[in-house]
């Protein structure tokens, strides 16, 4: 392979690695915010506050005190309270008392550290939470009536007679109601549609409502690995033509994982792909978990329709409910791993979320800061489970000794945080075997 060859690849490489180390250091410096600003405002002061490990790249000393640094690796953070003896605020130096000590982590009453441990996590549900918001204020919903702003790339006669303008009164005899298009299972590419078009109705024809357009493509999925792209419109599967996305689904899910050739439509051409479909366990409303074969494409629309800008309230709804969707399947998720009724393939570690930073990141700005959102309500959770070295495990600490009066001996803390951080690494180790080796 010559040196040409493998620019490709490593532009690839660069721009995944680029994408994932943005997603990490913003995600991490909002984390580390919460601990510094609430320990702040809670009387305990800050010495140091870095984004990254290592060697010091750059730092400034503020009025208060706190110096804010980037280090040279930049997988992490940390704030270094006063009188910690390490980065972790595990134990305080010695020679700290009087008013000094109520400066520093340990030396704070209980409520003011738990407070600015529990900030940490807050503030990645608070980052998730705005941009889920934002998001949906910047991208709208459909006005109503359901109105046609512009049409997809189509082949040739799956466009039917639509134009931009056109109000959208009923597709294949069922009424628009609150500007959602129905769904339907016919076979064919072109449907009636019922139009307002210059004030007169019209019955016309139209795209299927079903149509096999990709809307987006799943980071990791054997889609994204082919080559598949959003836009991309499926024209036939396992050598059937193919009008209506569910029959794709329909294919592929009788596939058994065999190799299945595709034919596709991109910019006025056709290609065909060689694509296996890749077993996933598949979150239900119920909590419960469905196991399918998927190609890891997502339906997309034959047109764009005009849209409004939602409420505030109504953004504030559709983001907290997306952070508990989060929530929920993440915690469903583990513990359906856990008792081994689905499949540890659903554990990703580091490669696999900086492929999904990259996947992203490629798919455009949105989707990029979507992703950013879900992986911060993520990290965020991950962060409130009881587990030494974890957000969580030094909540349970402070709350024995709100119990207790007494925070756990030394001997134990060490201990337990011992133990923590094996879990962690061993956990970390079996992700990354999962990425690299067992789930490819």
């Amino acid at each position: 392979m010559s040196v040409t060859q493998l620019l490709p690849q490593f532009g690839n490489l660069a721009f995944t690695l680029l994408a994932f180390v943005v997603a990490l250091s913003i995600i991490v410096a909002v984390h580390e915010y919460g601990h510094y600003i609430v320990g702040r405002w809670s009387g305990i002061h800050a010495e140091v506050f870095s984004l990254g490990f290592g060697p010091v790249l750059f730092s400034r000393l503020d009025r208060r005190g706190t110096r804010w640094q980037v280090a040279a690796l930049p997988f992490g953070g940390y704030v270094k309270f006063l009188g910690d003896a390490n980065a972790a605020s595990v134990g305080t130096r010695p020679g700290m008392a009087g008013d000094a000590r109520r400066h520093t982590m340990l030396g704070a009453p209980v409520w003011a550290r738990a407070a600015t441990v529990l900030a940490g996590p807050a503030f990645n549900f608070l980052l998730a939470f705005l941009l889920f918001a934002g998001i949906i204020l910047t991208t709208g919903t459909p006005r109503e009536p359901l109105t046609v702003e512009r049409l997809a790339p189509l082949p040739a006669g799956m466009a039917g007679d639509i134009r931009p303008g056109d109000e959208v009164l009923s597709i294949a005899g069922r009424r628009i109601t609150d500007a959602l298009v129905p769904d339907t299972e016919l076979p064919t590419a072109l449907v009636p549609w019922e139009v307002r078009r210059a004030g007169a109705d019209l019955a016309i024809s139209g795209p299927n409502p079903r149509l096999p357009v990709v809307g987006s493509v799943n980071p990791g999925s054997r889609a994204a690995e082919a080559g598949v792209r959003p836009g991309d419109v499926v024209l036939s599967v396992d050598g059937e033509e193919v009008a209506n996305f569910s029959r794709i689904i329909e294919i592929v899910s009788a596939s058994d994982g065999r190799v299945l050739p595709l034919l596709l439509w991109r910019d006025g051409g056709t290609f065909e792909l060689q694509i296996a479909p890749k077993r996933q366990d598949l979150p239900l409303a119920d909590g419960s978990f469905e196991t399918r074969w998927l190609l890891g494409i997502v339906q997309g629309a034959a047109f764009e329709p005009v849209v409004t800008t939602p409420g505030l309230g109504t953004a504030a709804a559709q983001a907290a409910g997306q952070i508990r969707y989060i929530t929920v399947s993440s915690v469903s998720a583990l513990w359906h791993i856990v008792s081994g009724a689905i499949s540890t393939c659903n554990l990703s570690g580091p490669v696999g979320i900086a492929e999904a930073s990259g996947a992203m990141a490629a798919q455009g700005p949105m989707a990029f800061l979507w992703f950013l959102g879900v992986l911060s309500a993520a990290i965020g959770l991950l962060n409130l489970f009881p587990v030494p070295v974890l957000d969580g495990g030094h909540l349970v600490f402070h709350l024995w000794e709100a119990v207790t009066g007494h925070p756990p001996a030394e001997g134990a803390l060490r201990v337990l945080m011992s133990l923590g951080l094996a879990v962690l690494v061993a956990l970390m180790g079996f992700a990354v075997l999962n990425d690299l080796v067992l789930c490819r």
